[in-house]
């Protein structure tokens, strides 16, 4: 069975602690609804560099990364369906990538 790479994208910090425990159990949730398809649940990161050619951007460029899981999934299609439910749609967005072995 493949594995997919989930990219979160954009969010927000929760402004207080009551907002906080809502999301993160708003998190556990989902994980534990789809806990046999990840492979890895991945963590937030912190802000990121983007290194090129040209250069190094701070903050991550236009669209920075907040955080990655791993799936597996049967097909794409399936994967994206897992991540159409995650909590961090309210105010990101998640990249559903396939991870091809090499």
């Amino acid at each position: 069975m493949p594995d997919f790479i989930f990219a979160y994208h954009g969010g927000k910090k929760p402004e207080t602690e009551q907002e906080g425990a809502e999301v993160m159990q708003r998190w556990q949730d989902w994980m534990e609804t789809n806990k046999s398809a990840f492979v890895n649940p991945g963590n937030p990161v912190g802000m990121s560099k983007t290194v090129s050619a040209a250069g190094v951007e701070d903050h991550g460029g236009s669209n920075p990364l907040s955080g990655f899981s791993i799936v597996q999934a049967d097909t794409i299609e399936a994967a994206v369906a897992i991540a159409r439910s995650c909590p961090h749609l309210d105010a990101g967005t998640v990249e559903v990538a396939p991870i091809i072995e090499m």
